[in-house]
C-alpha cells in the first residue's frame, strides 16, 4: 500500500539542526514530490578511487570556499548529475555519519519535482536511477559479501532497481526512515557472520 502523506510526513518531522557542525563532506537525499516519492541515487564510477561502482546520493568533499554542508550538498548534486539548486526544496537534515574512512558526512534532505532532467557526469558517474522510498522502507535486508585481507563480511543490504545499496547509504536511508517518517527498519551491524577460523 502506497502512502500518500510520505512526503508530508516528511516535511513535518524534519528540521535543520540548530548546532552547526563543519562536516568533512555532505550528501543530498533528493526525494520526488509525488504520492509515490522516489529516492535520487547515483551508481559512482568504476573509474574512481573511491568506492567504485557503489550507489552512493550525489555529494562528496567540502571545498575551502563552501560555507556550509547545505552548500556542499547542492553543488556536488549539481556537479555530479545536473540538478538545478533552484528546484530543490530543502526541508532538514539527518545526524552526521561516519563513513568508513572516518569522514564526517552530512546528509541534506530535499524534495524534488516528479519529472526533474538530470545527466550524469560520466567522470563520476555511471547511473542516475530512482527508488521508490516505499520499497526502500519495506525491503529486507538481505546479506552483501565484502572481502577484506583474511575473511568476508557480510553486511545488510538492499536490494533495488538491479542495485546493491549498502554501507553508509543504507545507513543513511535508516536514518532517514527513523527520523523522517518515524519508521524503525531492523538493520544489523552484520548479516550471517562466517566463524572465524583459530
Amino acid at each position: 500500500m502506497i502512502d500518500h502523506s510520505l512526503t508530508h510526513l516528511l516535511q513535518q518531522r524534519l528540521r535543520f539542526s540548530k548546532t552547526f557542525m563543519e562536516a568533512h563532506a555532505a550528501v543530498l537525499i533528493a526525494i520526488t514530490d509525488e504520492s509515490d516519492p522516489k529516492v535520487l541515487l547515483t551508481r559512482r564510477s568504476t573509474l574512481l578511487n573511491n568506492h567504485a561502482g557503489e550507489v552512493s546520493f550525489p555529494g562528496g568533499k567540502r571545498d575551502p570556499q563552501d560555507t556550509s554542508n547545505i552548500v556542499v550538498a547542492l553543488r556536488e548534486a549539481q556537479e555530479e548529475t545536473a540538478l538545478n539548486p533552484f528546484e530543490v526544496q530543502l526541508i532538514g537534515d539527518l545526524p552526521m555519519q561516519k563513513a568508513r574512512n572516518g569522514m564526517l558526512v552530512k546528509p541534506v534532505v530535499g524534495l524534488i519535482p516528479p519529472k526533474v532532467e538530470l545527466i550524469p557526469q560520466p567522470s563520476e558517474i555511471d547511473r542516475i536511477f530512482f527508488a521508490s522510498l516505499q520499497h526502500l522502507m519495506e525491503a529486507p535486508p538481505t546479506p552483501y559479501e565484502v572481502s577484506f585481507a583474511q575473511q568476508k563480511l557480510y553486511f545488510p543490504s538492499m536490494q533495488v532497481e538491479d542495485e546493491v545499496v549498502w554501507g553508509l547509504t543504507a545507513r543513511m536511508l535508516v536514518s532517514l526512515f527513523e527520523y523522517g517518517l518515524d519508521y524503525r527498519k531492523e538493520w544489523p551491524f552484520l548479516l550471517n557472520s562466517p566463524t572465524f577460523k583459530k
